[in-house]
């Protein structure tokens, strides 16, 4: 498996794993988690750190860095290659990132109605840090939040 960052000509690809990745969420949100004009923006201004192999796209991560902080989103891996250490490999590959670019640590937030996603960060050492409105262009099916969480580097 080889970890590169995206460039522009992966959008298509992005978008589509994301979307795949995400469809777990249709039991409290309905449609498509991304669209490629969002991808190309993001791209703008972070970057998304790529698994791959022969078979494609495997999994992607975005990465956000500031001055001390850097952001980890939309962490996504293949339906059909889930539960192999893809997402852990992914987190780390942005956790490295982020300190190669001076950060100290690193945030991210998920939805409260994922309860998976909570054991798998702070397996990998984050802490809850309070919560956010879940946004309200995104029509929920059931009431939900973000949980901040994050990790010093």
């Amino acid at each position: 498996m080889e970890l590169r960052v995206a460039e522009i000509s992966d959008a298509c690809a992005i978008t589509s794993l994301v979307n795949a990745a995400f469809r777990v969420e249709k039991f409290f949100i309905d449609g498509d988690r991304i669209d490629i004009d969002q991808v190309k923006t993001f791209l703008g201004e972070g970057e998304f750190l790529l698994l791959e192999d022969g078979g494609g796209v495997a999994g992607c991560v975005y990465i956000k860095t500031g001055a001390e902080r850097a952001y980890l989103g939309l962490l996504s891996i293949d339906p059909e290659r889930q539960r192999a250490g893809l997402g852990s490999r992914l987190v780390h590959a942005a956790e490295d990132r982020a300190r190669e670019r001076g950060c100290s640590f690193l945030d991210l937030q998920i939805v409260n109605v994922r309860a998976e996603l909570p054991v798998f960060y702070s397996g990998l050492g984050y802490t809850a840090n309070g919560t956010a409105p879940f946004s309200t262009d995104a029509p929920t099916k059931m009431p939900c939040h973000f949980v901040k969480m994050w990790k010093a580097l």
